[in-house]
């Protein structure tokens, strides 16, 4: 009886300890939660949970401002720009002069682009199109016709017009899916999150077949800010799993796992950070119904904000530090005995607020 009281004292020791830092910090989490200086001042005293995400955000710009002179695979400017445009043209009514204030950086980036030879010709012919309509229709200034000047003798010398036709079109040309909304509740309901996988090597090819189609997603002005760190070797798949808190139990059991990686270098403002988010979610729910239909099951994996944590993917991914995990995704066939949570839902009776 001795013996186990002495091996209880100290964790009932450490016990009392937590609950009396823990009230302490609820103490000063009520007087630093006052203004925004003070909340400020509380992390950079007692909290250092956000120190990754402020050198993630500036070496994102340093990246974002090096990739103006230097394109390698896709140029986020020209994306976002290019997009801006789209929506210039499709305005009602539309204005005979817009885009003025960003028409020469844009152009001066194609320019570059074509130079370096540093984009896909998918993307190339979308700026073409895009550009070539844009002068079309839009009227002169002084801003505009001088880019207007640089971009037809870029194409002139490049011989690179008219490839196709990647321009706004009309909502009545979109092909109608013949999918009932009965069908498409039933693929929701059939997409669960399965932790138990039958012992099969998964096919990349049918995730790269499902991403093609997951990036049909909205992205935040088309910069689809994010890549899918796609993880097959057995070992390396458990490691990766056990990065996150919650796959304790089962990741020995994951067959393949994706990494879902935002690129904060997509910004050159802070303003943007969160967009990642946004954008990464909205392709990864995609993703995993692509999946689905191609007999693939997943399960969404949270991602803590750990430091400690955040190293070690780091590590085994090889991420930059203006890459930033956004969840992480297993993949594979399910096992047919496998468990499945109920999970009770919420309905619309609880999650809409009309407001009037």
């Amino acid at each position: 009886m001795k013996t186990f009281l002495k091996r209880i004292a100290p964790i009932t020791l450490l016990i009392k300890i937590k609950k009396l830092v823990d009230k302490v910090d609820q103490l000063a989490i009520l007087i630093f939660a006052k203004t925004k200086i003070t909340s400020s001042l509380y992390y950079f005293l007692f909290n250092s949970s956000f120190m990754r995400e402020h050198q993630s955000v500036l070496k994102g710009r340093i990246k974002y401002y090096e990739s103006l002179e230097s394109i390698e695979d896709s140029c986020v400017l020209l994306r976002r720009n290019i997009h801006r445009l789209e929506k210039g043209l499709i305005m009602r009514p539309r204005r005979d002069v817009f885009g003025n204030a960003f028409i020469g950086e844009t152009v001066s980036s194609f320019k570059l682009a074509i130079e370096q030879d540093a984009v896909k010709e998918s993307e190339r012919t979308w700026f073409i199109d895009v550009l070539s309509k844009y002068f079309e229709v839009v009227s002169s200034s002084p801003e505009i016709d001088a880019a207007r000047e640089v971009y037809y003798r870029v194409c002139s010398d490049s011989k690179i017009l008219n490839q196709s036709k990647s321009i706004p079109y009309s909502h009545k040309s979109i092909p109608k899916a013949d999918i009932s909304f009965d069908q498409l509740e039933m693929l929701f309901k059939q997409r669960r999150s399965v932790r138990w996988y039958e012992d099969r090597d998964v096919d990349v090819n049918l995730i790269r077949k499902a991403v093609n189609i997951a990036t049909q997603a909205p992205s935040a002005c088309n910069r689809q800010p994010f890549k899918f760190h796609t993880v097959t070797n057995k070992d390396l798949v458990k490691k990766v799993a056990d990065c996150a808190m919650g796959t304790v139990g089962f990741s020995h059991n994951i067959k393949t796992i994706i990494a879902v990686v935002g690129e904060l270098s997509s910004y050159p403002a802070e303003r943007d950070r969160h967009v990642i988010y946004i954008d990464g979610a909205l392709v990864t729910m995609q993703l995993m119904l692509a999946l689905e239909t191609l007999g693939l099951s997943t399960c969404a994996i949270n991602w803590p904000d750990i430091e400690s944590r955040e190293k070690m993917l780091d590590e085994l991914l090889g991420l930059k530090k203006y890459e930033r995990t956004i969840m992480l995704l297993a993949v594979g066939y399910a096992d047919p005995e496998g468990g499945i949570p109920y999970s009770q839902k919420k309905d619309c009776t609880d999650l809409i607020k009309v407001v009037k």
